[in-house]
């Protein structure tokens, strides 16, 4: 049988760890095909390139597989992946591992994620995974077992057209994760601060900042699953429709 084409990207940096550890994962489960930022777009969200050229580079990393490295957003690097790169339409499509939570809220601003929706929209079988360490040197390894149960159990079963799947890992060793957790986003934002600051010439610059809100406890959530050291799987899909709120609208007045 013929092996699995599995596309792999992020929004770290072609060179970051997490990917670097997520493409040794996947060469395990099939054929492997590397297209991701050659920078860092952390915080994209689904932002394409429209003003610039795309640059595409084929490079040479780890050996024994295709990979490119793409001056464009995550979301471009798929898209170019799909219409320019991969021989046939992917059987799965991962983006990772994230260094840092992609949980809640701030799946909109992920670019881990924005990947992964990108290639649901693409009817492509996606996952986006994300270790709670924003560090340089974190430790993937313990997230190896269930990176690949996951991404195996996706490759068996498929997902349902225009759904992917969002996966928090705890930043704990292997042994004191308790398991996988199937749940839902949890109520969230962001309160953001800015810091104003002066330039040595005198002008204003602004750093951001924030703090995180959660706004329940429910063991429904991905926040609970992590705070209890479970492996968060959340299905996520690009349609936004409130779909329940329709039949309410269409009974407003309309009238000029």
């Amino acid at each position: 049988m013929e092996k699995p084409i599995i596309l792999v990207t992020n929004d770290d940096g072609v060179m970051a760890p997490g990917i670097r550890h997520l493409v040794q994962f996947m060469l395990e489960l099939g054929e492997v095909v590397v297209v991701a930022p050659d920078k860092p777009q952390s915080g994209m969200g689904h932002a394409v390139t429209i003003v610039n050229p795309l640059r595409l580079e084929k490079i040479t990393v780890d050996g024994g597989h295709e990979e490119y490295k793409c001056s464009g957003t995550p979301v471009d690097c798929v898209k170019l992946a799909v219409n320019k790169v991969v021989k046939r339409k992917p059987d799965l499509l991962v983006s990772g591992i994230n260094h840092g939570s992609n949980s809640s809220i701030n799946v909109i601003y992920s670019g881990t994620m924005s990947a992964a929706i990108e290639g649901a929209m693409e009817d492509i079988p996606s996952i986006g995974f994300s270790l709670l360490d924003y560090r340089f040197d974190a430790d993937f390894m313990s997230s190896k077992k269930f990176v690949q149960t996951i991404a195996s159990n996706v490759l068996k079963n498929g997902l349902p057209k225009g759904i992917c799947l969002n996966v928090n890992i705890p930043a704990v060793k292997e042994k004191d994760i308790k398991g996988i957790q199937v749940c839902r986003q949890a109520r969230a934002n962001w309160e953001e601060e800015f810091d104003h600051r002066n330039d040595p010439r005198g002008k204003d610059y602004y750093w951001l900042t924030g703090r995180f809100r959660l706004h329940e406890n429910s063991q429904e959530t991905d926040e609970y699953a992590l705070e209890n050291n479970y492996v968060s799987v959340v299905p996520v899909q690009f349609d936004f429709t409130a779909h329940g709120l329709i039949p309410e609208i269409q009974k407003w007045k309309f009238d000029a």
